[in-house]
């Protein structure tokens, strides 16, 4: 049964702002009584849901503007939530998992998550990658207005700063707002190395020193290559430096439409 916010934290809640409502999914009551309480009383409203099938259910009719979602539940799992979340929507998606594999713990960013964190996790930091997510959420369409740099095109690749929206040989290609960003950020510097630190301040706006884990950026390299280069294992735009990072190659070709 679906356990929305009717608690203390309401109460407290409405002392202050709403930050937005946030989707907490794990079959775990009592991961779920903590984060509700604590992200209620920082100002978010907090809808729960113990297993897949209530999390699609939650979703749709809550619409939140984040998922904090577990991977192992009954029903449908993490991974099955996810692949079917990012069909239709771009949700921030934050996934926990208790799976002790690197491979297992990465499969989620391969889905479309965000970020990942392992548990046991600090309820504390994930507030804080909570705050980071929905903060570049909400300065999307600041962002876009003040950058002013209309459309990219290099080849049959557009990037339309305004709309936030990309483009292949004139299909459009859908991204989550992580991968927007990444991209938006290579091309608007290209030639230009940044490092997986500055690649999580930048497009995450985390401490790198904080999140120690930039195997979240390589993940996400990997699916903008898998989206818009025709030989993924071969890329041509989104290089890999050695030793440094990632740069988009294309000075020669990168042009602006207004």
């Amino acid at each position: 049964m679906l356990e929305s916010s009717r608690s203390l934290g309401t109460a407290l809640r409405n002392l202050s702002d709403d930050k937005g409502t946030i989707l907490v999914v794990d079959d775990e009551a009592s991961i779920r009584r903590i984060l509700q309480t604590r992200l209620e009383m920082i100002g978010y409203s907090v809808v729960t849901a113990s297993d897949g099938e209530e999390a699609l259910s939650a979703f749709r009719k809550e619409t939140p503007d984040l998922i904090v979602l577990d991977v192992m539940m009954p029903k449908l799992d993490g991974y099955g939530v996810c692949q079917e979340l990012r069909s239709y929507s771009d949700v921030p998606i934050i996934m926990l998992t208790a799976l002790g594999d690197v491979a297992d713990r990465i499969t989620g960013l391969e889905l479309g998550a965000d970020d990942y964190m392992a548990k046991p996790f600090s309820p504390k930091e994930l507030e804080s990658r909570i705050r980071s997510l929905l903060r570049r959420r909400n300065d999307r369409t600041t962002t876009a207005a003040i950058s002013n740099l209309g459309v990219m095109v290099v080849d049959n690749l557009k990037i339309d700063t305004n709309k936030r929206q990309v483009y292949k040989a004139g299909e459009r290609i859908p991204l989550t707002g992580v991968e927007y960003s990444l991209l938006e950020l290579l091309m608007r510097y290209p030639g230009k190395s940044f490092t997986r630190g500055e690649i999580l301040q930048q497009v995450w706006d985390y401490n790198a020193e904080q999140h120690a884990d930039t195997r979240v950026v390589d993940v996400h390299i990997s699916r903008l290559r898998l989206k818009l280069e025709d030989d993924p294992e071969n890329p041509e735009y989104i290089l890999t430096q050695r030793g440094t990072g990632y740069l988009f190659q294309g000075i020669s070709k990168l042009k602006h439409q207004s």
